[in-house]
């Protein structure tokens, strides 16, 4: 596969109270949001916390874009990534995935 792919992934995470949930969704966004600029290929990061409050929703989501599907590899075992998933640690109990190809558009 060839050309730019999305890298989509939601968690659930740790929390006894709602400020625990809340701190846990700021350290996420925070060291995500830290690998701008830092990882060849991504090509955009962006980090949302949940506000609907259903019990059923994710706490963050992320989305981020590469060059290409090598590019994606190469994140999953970049160094700074790997420093963000351990300084994570046990905090997300649910994780979900989507990779697709970004179909280009002419303008």
């Amino acid at each position: 596969m060839s050309g730019p792919i999305r890298h989509i992934v939601m968690w659930r995470l740790r929390g006894e109270t709602q400020e625990e949930r809340s701190a846990a969704r700021v350290k996420v966004k925070t060291l995500f949001e830290g690998l701008k600029g830092r990882i060849d290929g991504l090509t955009h990061i962006e980090v949302g916390m949940d506000v609907s409050a259903v019990d059923y929703a994710c706490d963050v989501v992320l989305f981020s874009e590469f060059t290409d599907q090598a590019a994606l590899a190469a994140y999953a075992n970049h160094p700074e990534h790997l420093r963000v998933r351990e300084a994570l640690g046990d905090l997300r109990i649910g994780r979900f995935q989507v990779d697709y190809p970004i179909k280009e558009t002419g303008a």
